[in-house]
């Protein structure tokens, strides 16, 4: 029997080794998958390895070549459907490959499959999805954490060594935390978002969710990189992430939002949080807690700017062009109006609702430009603290994963991505990494600590992540 709890290094000894063939552990994944996606409905789609190109799995040199892997379904992989969560894509087979994929396959990454999210990644539970929740393997009357809760779901499970997921305000972040795995958000502009299905574009970034630190520069050396086809990919050198990650954290300099460390957070997390940057300050880190006085405006901007995006982004979605079309309409309105009722969610149109006033005449320069302007203030405050230090920390989440259902008022579900969508303002690279368990019911839940680094400054939350892995894992 092959052990399933595999990482990326692992999975690769053993192939080298003959310990296993890439059909005998895409197999092995595969049952478990077929066994446990009936309880947490991580997947939406499983492959089958024989659809699948075989001619890079025995690359020698690429430390991805034949690891399994789950993709979010709202990345193309071209000739499977791609539903982005939502009906009015139920049926759409993607024409061609987003540039990540495209990348995963030249490293010879096997996809298992497309893992489950909030509708159009509009979410911070995984409860928005058309086709059901995706449930937390640590306890499955709570939410797996959105918007990429069956790639965070199925890593957690076993169902697959690595995913890709993106983030918009912590899509990435949030399932991570709630499920107990690393999710890496890296800076807008390294990771093209060619092939990824736009929610916010001046937000989204494709990233990794994976079992340890190592996996995430792994993967992120295997998708990082300029690309012409995305006009906000930043032509940069892309350095190998793992080479730098054992290295000594000592002189490091870290600044702790007090904003992060007060009311709201819920004490138990609170406390291992402290715990996990004392024994930063133990490895020889220098701490202190700084301002970041804009935070009590960021979810309001977020929440202007992102629907704003939406409303123009989602009116593509018309019935017309492809997706689901209702037929029956007296005119072309009529067509778009049913299309779009049937086939969108409830959350969906409440952003491209909400969107679409705050672009209206007379409201643009109440709340979209302002909205704008706060943006630029939180950029200028990080801009600030990383002229001095090196890194932010804090916490992912207030909360453990909440129960399902427990976020029914909107403005509930907005709050809990408090300490995670001024990353995503500001464009700025951060990694959620487990920090513990809090125990409710009986169950313990994982909870997570968030490393905010400066732009494409990657390798050094990386570094910060993977010694205070080490670390707590003694």
């Amino acid at each position: 029997m092959i052990n399933i709890g595999h990482t990326i290094k692992s999975v690769k000894q053993g192939l080298e080794k003959g310990e296993f063939s890439v059909e005998e552990i895409f197999k092995e994944y595969q049952k478990r998958i077929e066994k446990e996606n009936q309880k947490l409905n991580a997947y939406l789609s499983i492959f089958d390895l024989k659809k699948l190109p075989t001619t890079n799995y025995q690359l020698p040199t690429s430390p991805l070549a034949g690891i399994p892997c789950a993709i979010k379904d709202n990345i193309l992989i071209s000739g499977e459907k791609c539903t982005a969560g939502s009906k009015i894509l139920k049926n759409y087979v993607a024409p061609y490959d987003a540039t990540a994929i495209s990348k995963l396959k030249n490293a010879g990454a096997v996809f298992l499959g497309k893992t489950n999210l909030d509708e159009f990644a509009m979410g911070s539970t995984g409860e928005n999805s058309a086709f059901g929740p995706t449930l937390n393997p640590h306890d499955h009357t709570r939410v797996a954490g959105g918007s990429s809760a069956g790639s965070g779901a199925a890593v957690a499970a076993d169902l697959a060594v690595f995913a890709l997921g993106s983030d918009t305000g912590g899509s990435i972040r949030a399932p991570a935390s709630f499920c107990g795995v690393v999710g890496l958000k890296p800076t807008y502009g390294a990771v093209s978002r060619y092939g990824l299905i736009a929610m916010a574009s001046s937000f989204d970034q494709i990233g990794p969710i994976t079992k340890n630190v190592e996996d995430a520069a792994i993967v992120l050396n295997a998708i990082a990189g300029h690309d012409s086809l995305d006009s906000t990919s930043v032509p940069r050198d892309i350095p190998d992430y793992t080479v730098g990650l054992a290295k000594p954290i000592k002189g490091f300099k870290i600044g702790v939002p007090k904003e992060f460390m007060g009311e709201g957070l819920n004490s138990e997390i609170n406390s291992l949080v402290q715990k996990a940057i004392s024994e930063l300050e133990s490895l020889g880190a220098h701490i202190d807690e700084i301002n970041l006085p804009m935070t009590d405006y960021a979810l309001a901007a977020y929440y202007i700017i992102v629907p704003a995006e939406i409303s123009a982004n989602l009116a593509r979605y018309d019935g017309i062009k492809y997706g689901l079309s209702v037929q029956e309409g007296k005119n072309l309105l009529d067509v778009y109006l049913k299309s779009r009722a049937e086939g969108l969610g409830d959350e969906v149109k409440r952003r491209i609702m909400l969107g679409t006033y705050t672009l209206s005449a007379g409201y643009y320069d109440a709340y979209y430009l302002r909205a704008q302007k706060v943006r630029a203030l939180i950029k200028r405050d990080f801009e600030k603290i990383f002229e001095k230090y090196d890194a932010v920390v804090g916490p992912t989440m207030s909360s453990i994963a909440p129960k399902i259902g427990e976020f029914s008022n909107p403005l509930s579900l907005y709050m809990a991505d408090i300490y995670t969508v001024q990353v995503n303002i500001a464009g700025l690279p951060a990694i959620s990494v487990p920090c513990g368990f809090v125990e409710t019911d009986g169950v313990k839940m994982p909870a997570g600590l968030q490393i905010i680094g400066k732009h494409f400054d990657e390798g050094k939350i990386l570094q910060l992540a993977y010694a205070y892995e080490q670390v707590r894992d003694k």
